[in-house]
C-alpha cells in the first residue's frame, strides 16, 4: 500500500488498531496520543505524544509530526473523550469544555494546520457515533460533542473541495470506554448500559483490530458517498 495515514488516538482501541492494520499493508503511518504506543513505534509509526486537550502544545506537537509528511492519502480523526456518564444537570462545564476541547475544537485546528500547510489530502473520517443522533439520556457532553463534530465536517467540505469528508460511527468497539461503561452499576436512567453490558465480549462488540479491519475496508467506499456527511457501519 503505498498510502500516506495519519491517524490521532493511536495508544489504544480502534486508534491503534488501524495504526498496526495500516502499518502492516505497508502504508506510511504518522499518529499522535497522550501515550507512546511503543509497539507501534518499533513497526515503524510515526509518532509524536500529544494531548489533544492542551491545544497550545498539542498543535505544535503534530505541526512538528507533519512537517515531512507531504501529501496525506487518509486523516483518521480518532481520537475522542467520552466523559462520566451522570445527568446533565450533575455535569460540570469543567467536564463539557475538556470534552469539546478533543472532540471537536482540537479536529478544528488540526484540520486548519494541515490545510494552511498547502498538503493535498484526499480524504478525511472523523470518528463519530450513534449517540450523536440518539441523545440518549447520560452521554450528555459526548453526545453534544459528536453532533457538533458532524457538523464540523460538513462545514469543511462545504470549504474544501478538493477533499473528501465523512463523519463515520464506527458501532459498538470494545475498548477502554467500553470497559468503564459496562462497569457502571445497572441504572434505569441509562438504558444503553444494558445493551452494551449484553454486547460485551460478544461478535456485537469486536476489539480495535477486528473493527478495525472493517473500517479500513468501508473508507474507499465512503467515497462514493456525498462529502461531509454521516455514516453508520450498521447502516452501509
Amino acid at each position: 500500500m503505498n498510502e500516506t495515514i495519519f491517524i490521532t488516538g493511536v495508544s489504544s482501541g480502534l486508534g491503534h488498531g488501524l495504526a498496526k492494520m495500516y502499518l502492516e499493508q505497508g502504508a506510511t503511518v504518522y499518529g499522535c496520543s497522550r501515550r507512546a504506543p511503543e509497539d507501534l513505534i518499533e513497526s515503524g509509526l510515526i509518532f509524536k505524544e500529544a494531548d489533544l486537550s492542551d491545544a497550545t502544545t498539542a498543535c505544535h506537537a503534530v505541526g512538528s509530526l507533519l512537517a515531512d509528511a507531504g501529501h496525506i492519502h487518509r486523516i483518521i480523526l480518532n481520537a475522542g473523550k467520552l466523559g462520566q456518564i451522570r445527568d446533565m444537570q450533575a455535569t460540570p462545564l469543567s467536564d463539557m469544555r475538556e470534552t469539546m476541547e478533543v472532540n471537536v475544537m482540537a479536529n478544528k485546528w488540526l484540520l486548519d494546520l494541515v490545510f494552511a500547510s498547502g498538503r493535498k489530502v484526499k480524504q478525511v473520517v472523523a470518528i463519530s457515533s450513534g449517540a450523536s443522533r440518539s441523545g440518549q439520556r447520560g452521554w450528555n457532553g459526548y453526545s453534544i460533542s459528536k453532533a457538533a463534530l458532524n457538523m464540523l465536517i460538513h462545514m469543511y467540505a462545504n470549504e474544501q473541495r478538493r477533499t473528501h469528508f465523512t463523519s463515520l460511527a464506527p458501532g459498538l468497539v470494545d475498548t477502554a470506554m467500553q470497559d468503564y461503561l459496562t462497569n457502571l452499576p445497572a441504572d434505569d436512567r441509562f438504558k444503553p448500559l444494558a445493551i452494551l453490558k449484553e454486547a460485551k465480549g460478544t461478535d456485537e462488540m469486536p476489539d480495535g483490530e477486528t473493527c478495525a479491519r472493517q473500517l479500513i475496508d468501508i473508507f474507499p467506499k465512503l467515497l462514493e458517498r456525498p462529502s461531509g456527511s454521516y455514516a453508520d457501519i450498521r447502516k452501509l
